[in-house]
């Protein structure tokens, strides 16, 4: 079993998903591109009952934030899941691809598509 950790900035959340993702998926929206300050996000959704969490959270719009540094670190995502952000993962997740990208109509003209299913908006 593969247990991943991962926080926020300060330390103050922590989280674990076990085993494998259900899928990674990057996102170029501008909901993600305004609270990442970057041109896209990548995410991992993962089962609920694979995902424990410690330390206070506060949230805007379904989004996980540290009250005490802003990281985004989580957030309950549609159904039984959670969606992490790779990014708060401590250990770099080189084993972790996208399979899909989202609202690819906001791409960046420099950024190269990925080999994976491209979505004009969500993944519906």
């Amino acid at each position: 079993m593969i247990i991943r950790s991962g926080s926020c900035l300060c330390g103050s959340v922590r989280y674990s998903v076990k085993d494998a993702p259900l899928r990674i998926g990057l996102c170029h929206c501008a909901d993600c591109r305004k609270e990442s300050g970057s041109s896209f996000t990548t995410f991992g959704i993962w089962p609920r009952h694979a995902f424990e969490s410690s330390g206070e959270v506060k949230y805007f719009q379904g989004r996980g934030f540290c009250p005490e540094c802003g990281s985004r670190v989580f957030n309950e995502s549609e159904g039984d899941e959670m969606e992490i952000r790779i990014g708060s993962l401590d250990m770099a997740p080189t084993d972790l691809e996208p399979v899909y990208e989202v609202w690819v109509k906001r791409r960046e003209d420099w950024l190269r598509p990925l080999p994976v299913p491209q979505f004009e908006e969500d993944r519906m």
